[in-house]
């Protein structure tokens, strides 16, 4: 098993706001408030003025952020430079064709899907008919693997396609709410994947088969921005995030990849593995056939 960084899933990566909005009731009007998309667009419309330029050299010096990683320039606003672009080369993707690679900077979970399409995070249980609202789909991926991908705010915030291939199905918006996608908000059974607003694209890879990619949004995220194309190469930018913490969820065909082991043990064990834009988790299963 690989050694990778990993950190445990659990109440210390949360905040005490969030604790109070999560875990006391007088903490509910404040929840049920902070997670409409009006809240979002208006704190959106704040980060992309200059006014929230103020904001950013506490915010790196407040998540370490190593700033030779990225562009060189002025920032126009705080979502101009949560957005910034990395330099070439700082998230290169292997083109190995059976390296199967992360999309984005984040701390992964793996789970495995049942013949009857449910996977349980962190005690809630979830049905793919749920999370992405199309059953003959969800019965094509009914026992899948499904990668969690969390990104935090020191995360580098726009993510990449995983291989080759189109874009056959445009892709679909499902509106919702903006929880938190830290730990706290999977408490109570609260189905946040379910409820959060997501952006749903079928994938048609080159290596690992038919493969699904849903972005999630999350609290204070207005805009989940997805590039506009239907022919793509692995690493290449499919889109990011606006301001504040997301999700980006695989869902991969269990006859399509081998993954590396350390990640569905570490989920076992209730942690995250600290993964970057690029690095390689797993191979393709080419010894076995690729449902198409």
């Amino acid at each position: 098993m690989n050694q990778r960084p990993t950190n445990p899933f659990d109440k210390k990566l949360d905040s005490l706001f969030l604790r109070f909005l999560y875990r006391k009731h007088i903490g509910a009007p404040l929840r049920f408030l902070l997670t409409r998309r009006f809240v979002s667009d208006l704190g959106g419309a704040y980060m992309n003025s200059r006014l929230s330029r103020r904001r950013i050299p506490r915010f790196i010096q407040e998540n370490s952020i190593q700033m030779d990683d990225y562009e060189t320039r002025e920032y126009t606003s705080f979502n101009d430079f949560f957005t910034r672009k990395i330099l070439p080369g700082k998230r290169p993707f292997s083109f190995d064709p059976t390296d199967l690679c992360s999309p984005a900077d984040s701390r992964l979970s793996v789970f495995s899907g049942s013949d009857q399409g449910t996977f349980t995070v962190k005690g809630t249980p979830y049905t793919l008919d749920e999370l992405i609202q199309n059953s003959a789909l969800a019965k094509e991926f009914q026992s899948a693997y499904i990668l969690v991908f969390r990104l935090c705010v020191d995360d580098y915030h726009r993510y990449a396609y995983i291989d080759d291939g189109t874009v056959t199905i445009p892709p679909r918006y499902i509106p919702g709410a903006f929880h938190t996608v830290r730990p706290i908000a999977f408490t109570d059974n609260r189905r946040v994947f379910c409820r959060n607003a997501r952006e749903i694209t079928v994938l048609e890879t080159k290596n690992f088969g038919k493969v699904l990619q849903i972005e999630v949004g999350a609290m204070m995220v207005g805009r989940i921005v997805n590039h506009n194309i239907t022919e793509y190469k692995r690493g290449d930018e499919k889109g990011y995030f606006a301001f504040g913490g997301s999700t980006v969820i695989l869902v991969i065909k269990k006859n399509a990849v081998d993954l590396d082991p350390c990640f569905l043990e570490n989920t076992r064990q209730g942690l995250e593995t600290r993964v970057f834009c690029g690095e390689t988790i797993g191979q393709a299963s080419h010894t076995k056939e690729i449902q198409q």
